[in-house]
């Protein structure tokens, strides 16, 4: 892996406004569609989109695996976005983004909920504002 400068300079963010809604509704069609309407209720998913995986109503992985099968994706394409915002990121030459590169702010209620969803949808990863839930890491 190459430095983190390089990293960045490769790196390209674009952000989308107004678009998180949408991102969300997807995110929630392609993880959380194997789930009734009834069971979604159930969990709170209207709440908390990483519900899903605190209720165990999906087979993930959590902690340092979640961490470590995030950080072994390919990402040349992803998307971040939040629970509670409309703006979302898409990035691209990615490959390199791990963790600590992540706009996540467990302390904030606006920036302690983000997702990360291949631009695919074959993977997710998640880090949520509840210190003893996550992160989570859904897909291959």
């Amino acid at each position: 892996m190459g430095n983190r400068t390089d990293f960045r300079k490769e790196l390209r963010v674009l952000e989308i406004f107004n678009w998180g809604e949408y991102f969300r509704k997807s995110w929630e069609n392609t993880f959380a569609d194997h789930l009734s309407k009834e069971e979604k209720d159930a969990i709170y998913l209207d709440s908390f989109l990483w519900h899903l995986c605190s209720w165990e109503a999906v087979k993930y992985s959590a902690k340092e695996e979640a961490i470590m099968l995030f950080h072994q994706q390919e990402k040349n394409k992803c998307l971040i976005f939040y629970q509670y915002l409309d703006t979302a990121y898409l990035l691209e030459n990615a490959r390199n983004l791990n963790v600590p590169d992540l706009p996540y702010d467990p302390l904030h209620m606006y920036f302690g909920d983000v997702y990360v969803m291949d631009w695919e949808k074959k993977w997710t990863f998640i880090m949520t504002h509840e210190k003893q839930c996550g992160p989570y890491f859904i897909g291959s």
